[in-house]
């Protein structure tokens, strides 16, 4: 067995790729635009988890933490997109919020635009991997 496999300069690079939303985004010449996504690392995946820890009681007295989901998936889908740049002073203001989760919900209106985004963050970042797929590339 060869450890070289596993070491760290044989990791994937956090790659980005362009992925089209939604067709209504549109350059000067009319061309859908695309946004750019970048994949992240499990270390910011697991700062994102535990900013979207809540308490929740089951009973009187006793609490337990519980991850917001839908908070969770908009702070993945937020770091994930490169471009358009969530951050920009004039997004936001066109919008008229302040901060990326905000200006990611007010350009992606359409539910079905959002869940585009969702889908290629998943995938950019591994989650939808069909273990029995990854099992049989293994074998080849």
């Amino acid at each position: 067995m060869n450890l070289q496999a596993f070491m760290v300069q044989n990791q994937r690079v956090t790659e980005t790729v362009k992925r089209v939303i939604s067709d209504r985004f549109k350059n000067e010449k009319g061309e859908i635009e695309a946004f750019e996504l970048r994949g992240i690392t499990t270390k910011e995946e697991m700062k994102i988890r535990k900013s979207c820890m809540v308490e929740v009681a089951i009973k009187k007295g006793v609490k337990v933490k519980q991850l917001d989901q839908e908070a969770f998936m908009l702070k993945m889908a937020t770091a994930c997109v490169v471009y358009p740049d969530l951050k920009s002073e004039e997004l936001q203001n066109f919008f008229g919020v302040r901060g990326e989760e905000d200006t990611l919900l007010e350009l992606l209106s359409a539910p079905g635009e959002y869940q585009e985004l969702l889908s290629a963050m998943q995938e950019l970042n591994g989650y939808s991997k069909d273990m029995n797929q990854l099992k049989e590339e293994v074998k080849n």
